[in-house]
């Protein structure tokens, strides 16, 4: 079978490699162009195109459910029409940090800390990052705290190689199947994923 083409948008580089990473795993598509631009403001002022757009390129777009209460109540706010058969529209539960904290084994192991310092419910977190930089602040690994952690009397939420530590995570030691088993939000996407049929419009 032909890979299934599909476009991304996403918030942000994490949430891209993410993306990357669950659609290699799947082995079903193939990756065509990635829109990002920072923020959920960009795919919120942007996701009523990309449902037009998907009747003739299938879209994957990922963003956080950060505050709202469901994602039905974000998804009822962000769009006014029905979503077309070809966008994939999946919500991170709150954030995109607790799906990397739901592979308790190897994240804990990639942090240098106690796998029981890592919450067992991550989709249930109010702000998985705000735990994701805490725990790295207990690591043996002086460089990822670094980059990973705040300077002391920083204002900045994250430490200023974030991205770029949880992406090599991510493409490196990450088991998406294994954090599904802690991450409901992960096991919708990626049981979406692999029913996925497209709908292409009549010659």
């Amino acid at each position: 079978m032909n890979p299934i083409p599909i476009n991304l948008a996403t918030e942000d580089e994490l949430s891209e490699a993410v993306l990357f990473r669950l659609l290699s795993d799947s082995k079903r598509f193939s990756i065509g162009t990635p829109y990002r631009r920072g923020g959920n403001g960009y795919l919120k002022s942007t996701i009523a195109g990309w449902n037009r757009a998907a009747a003739g390129n299938p879209f994957l777009v990922l963003t956080d459910l950060d505050t709202h209460p469901c994602p039905s109540a974000l998804i009822a706010n962000w769009l006014s029409v029905p979503l077309h058969p070809n966008l994939i529209f999946r919500i991170a539960v709150r954030e995109v940090e607790s799906w990397l904290l739901a592979d308790r084994a190897n994240f804990a192991r990639y942090l240098g800390i106690r796998e029981s310092l890592i919450p067992s419910n991550p989709d249930e977190l109010r702000d998985p990052k705000q735990t994701l930089v805490q725990l790295a602040g207990k690591s043996r690994h002086k460089l990822l705290r670094e980059d990973v952690v705040p300077r002391k009397g920083s204002t900045a939420k994250q430490g200023p190689d974030y991205n770029a530590r949880l992406q090599q995570f991510v493409q490196t030691e990450w088991n998406p199947k294994r954090a599904a088993e802690f991450s409901p939000s992960l096991a919708r996407a990626i049981g979406k994923l692999a029913i996925f049929t497209p709908s292409w419009p009549r010659a």
